[in-house]
């Protein structure tokens, strides 16, 4: 292949690149400035606001967010590799049993730090 048959692909991802700035500059020429004290509200899903919008939040809801988004993602990559064990050598299943050592060595600490902080 020559290289004027990638023009067209250098083409495109030059507007994919820029087309995202354009827009967002676009926006402050094109929009309305009407400034208004209800526009600095805190929007409640149409309710009135009552309070200040920062409010304490438990940190502990954080670790569990973070904690499910980890083993979520690990728990379909080991269904892969379920799939795919009987046709895996030797070194294959060994790193991947190590690998399930180390997840489990980081649930037991995660679930020790969330014992700690409950206390």
């Amino acid at each position: 292949m020559t290289q004027a048959d990638y023009l067209p692909v250098a083409i495109f991802a030059l507007v994919a690149l820029i087309f995202p700035f354009l827009a967002f500059f676009a926006t402050r020429f094109f929009r309305p400035e009407k400034p208004h004290a209800l526009k600095a509200q805190t929007y409640e899903c149409g309710e009135v606001p009552r309070g200040e919008a920062h409010i304490q939040f438990s940190f502990q809801y954080y670790i569990f967010a973070l904690i499910f988004v980890v083993f979520d993602s690990v728990s379909i990559f080991l269904l892969l590799w379920a799939l795919v064990l009987p046709g895996l050598d030797l070194a294959a299943k060994v790193s991947m049993f190590l690998f399930i050592l180390v997840l489990l060595a980081v649930l037991a600490h995660a679930l020790k730090k969330e014992e700690a902080l409950a206390i």
